[in-house]
């Protein structure tokens, strides 16, 4: 029988605690830390975002955690969920084959859950001229009209996007265009798109 790859997840609001926890657990456990957040990918981009400041990496016994998925790309190149998961993934099997433990730290529920739940992504691909258009369209007209479309399609999903986050609303437009399916109906996936991990989900609350 094959062993399932191990992955352990702290979520919850910000200012809750994650960082301090999730540095002591991972000092203690031989772990590195992956961000679970979607802001946190971008470089130049520490206001408003909680990134982690380099002295705040280090534990009480002076050993500096790695944490990955940190200022990886630029605030104007294309990175999405599907990005997210696929990197991700990759990190938690290198880190198993080296028998460290992955630490998911965050964040962006949609981003953990492309990760550890069967989100399928295979089907998609990045349509610059549909994006384009979509931006112009929130630029002349407004992001609440975008927002009602997406509503006329899922509206569970738009319910979770705020009205004026046009980037959301655009990228959960171009889900279903491409595929002709909602963000929950990727979720169901297909088998392959699970990778099954043995998982310790850990959560904060104030």
């Amino acid at each position: 029988m094959i062993e399932k790859e191990k992955v352990a997840v702290i979520v919850g609001p910000t200012a809750v605690g994650k960082t301090e926890l999730s540095i002591r657990i991972a000092d203690l456990l031989g772990a590195e830390i992956i961000s679970g957040d979607s802001m946190q990918v971008y470089r130049d981009m520490d206001i408003g975002t909680a990134k982690i400041r380099e002295e705040e990496m280090y534990a009480p016994s002076g050993r500096k955690i790695p944490h990955r998925m940190i200022d990886i790309v630029n605030p104007d190149e294309v990175f999405s969920v599907a990005d997210y998961q696929k990197m991700v993934r990759k990190t938690i099997s290198e880190l198993n084959k080296e028998r460290k433990l992955p630490l998911i730290v965050g964040g962006t529920g949609l981003y953990i859950n492309s990760v550890i739940d069967p989100y399928n992504f295979t089907e998609m691909n990045f349509d610059g001229e549909y994006r384009q258009s979509k931006w112009e369209e929130a630029e002349k007209y407004g992001s609440h009209l975008l927002h009602k479309e997406l509503s006329g399609i899922n509206k569970a999903a738009a319910e979770k996007i705020h009205p004026n986050d046009t980037k959301r609303i655009i990228r959960a437009l171009e889900i279903f265009r491409q595929t002709k399916r909602t963000l929950s109906e990727l979720q169901e996936g297909s088998g392959e798109s699970n990778p099954g991990y043995q998982l310790v989900l850990v959560g904060l609350f104030r």
